[in-house]
């Protein structure tokens, strides 16, 4: 191991300094560069798209994953890059048990079937669930992690040394000043031995044009070391009346080479500050194109999460057919349809993603029994007891004259007949009556 000795004490020197420049400038004792608006800008729009990347992570993890255990789980497989193992989803965990409990309370019986047609549409839940978690985090959540793990890191990186490159600019730019004002100083009171200390830091180490003059001294008491000059060597000393005149010569000449080996770093310093500035600039505008990528992540995470939606739309209605007439042979006269308000269709001008989302009307003539579809609606009358209200949620245009056409949000009065198809319940309103369908109506209680 090359341990360098001189190199360490050099940094924690340039660490010294910087530290306490960095405090002087919070407590406004010295001054600092500040970078230009658009800079400015683009560091403050770079913090924020990291801090609600980092939020949206995490409550799409929450969303995905409602575990934190499991959640826990998954980081630390990740992290040992290893594969996750797969989990049972509670839908699927669900139909297990409700599967279970139908073998032992009785398949055959009402209630055991009906647990095992639960079972089935939960177990297809939980594996729609499945699929619609693997898609979103390939899609979704991979790109944000990308993001914050690479880029952003990077950026971090970059702006840590441009922090840098301030500092020591504005370390020269300190020591210029200081040097400028120790030579008008020494300039105006005639001081023969110049003092370094107040120009340069702590770490500064001298060129050899400054230490060949022979200027420095033993220790912090006692006089200085007289002049080593070989011209004085070879030729005769002057005379003691031209002392204080070489002596002052001597001092603005080293004043001078202070200043300009101080102007010197200084150029240097901005050089590179302006080289990092421009590096760090330029990542921090490809922050747009982050947008735009995360832009086209949030559309497939919508896509997948409208597919998730929709699937499991069929598999209730789907089931909800399947309990409809199992309930309508147990428990005539009841009705059957959901309370709860559907979710409303969305606006698409695609035909796959309507019918994936708009609610679905049977055909009365596929699912009436016999004889219904001749049914005398004038001749029919409501049960005396067993009628509701219910809130129109969409607008329904009737198919044929057996049918009541419907507006949104309107209430009308409903009931079912015995053996009627459980998807259609009878309609009233006023003096017109008429089948509608139960998907498009909010049952009140």
């Amino acid at each position: 191991m090359d341990f360098n000795m001189k190199k360490l004490a050099s940094d924690a020197g340039i660490f010294f300094t910087r530290a306490v420049q960095f405090t002087e400038e919070k407590f406004g004792q010295a001054e600092k560069t500040e970078l230009d608006a658009h800079f400015e800008n683009l560091l403050a729009r770079a913090d924020s798209t990291k801090n609600w990347t980092e939020k949206i992570l995490r409550q799409t993890e929450v969303l995905l994953q409602p575990n934190p255990s499991a959640r826990v789980e998954e980081f630390l497989y990740e992290k040992l890059d290893r594969k996750v193992p797969s989990r049972v989803t509670n839908g699927e965990l669900l139909a297990q048990y409700m599967a279970e409990a139908a073998s032992e309370l009785g398949p055959t019986t009402p209630y055991g079937k009906t647990l095992l047609k639960v079972a089935e549409a939960e177990k297809q839940l939980g594996a729609t669930e499945r699929d619609f978690i693997h898609t979103a985090s390939i899609s979704f959540l991979t790109p944000l992690r990308n993001f914050l793990e690479g880029d952003w890191k990077t950026i971090s990186k970059e702006r840590r040394l441009l922090q840098n490159r301030r500092l020591d600019l504005d370390a020269c730019k300190a020591r210029l000043k200081k040097a400028k004002a120790a030579e008008a100083k020494a300039t105006c009171e005639g001081d023969t031995v110049p003092d370094f200390q107040e120009t340069r830091p702590r770490n500064y180490i001298l060129s050899a044009s400054a230490s060949a003059t022979g200027f420095h001294h033993v220790g912090q008491a006692g006089p200085p070391l007289p002049l080593a000059c070989h011209h004085c060597c070879t030729l005769s000393l002057p005379s003691l009346s031209l002392l204080p005149a070489l002596g002052e010569t001597l001092t603005s000449i080293l004043w001078n080479d202070e200043v300009d080996k101080a102007e010197q770093e200084l150029r240097v310093a901005q050089t590179e500050f302006d080289r990092q500035a421009e590096v760090t600039r330029l990542l921090l505008e490809g922050i747009s194109s982050t947008h735009v990528n995360h832009l086209r992540c949030l559309h497939e995470f919508v896509k997948s999460q409208t597919t998730y939606y929709a699937q499991c739309y069929r598999h209730m209605l789907d089931l909800q057919k399947q309990l409809g007439s199992s309930q309508g042979t147990i428990f005539p006269g009841t009705f059957v349809g959901t309370t709860e308000p559907t979710s409303p269709p969305l606006s698409s001008t695609s035909p796959t993603t309507t019918a994936a989302t708009m609610p679905v009307v049977p055909s009365v003539a596929s699912l009436a029994p016999p004889g219904e579809a001749s049914l005398c609606l004038e001749e029919v009358a409501p049960p005396a007891s067993g009628t509701r209200k219910a809130r129109v949620l969409y607008d329904y245009e009737a198919a044929d004259s057996s049918e009541l056409a419907l507006l949104a949000d309107e209430l009308i009065t409903v009931y079912s007949l015995p053996g009627m198809d459980p998807d259609w319940l009878i309609g009233e309103r006023g003096n017109k009556k008429g089948k509608v369908p139960v998907t498009y109506l909010e049952l009140l209680s």
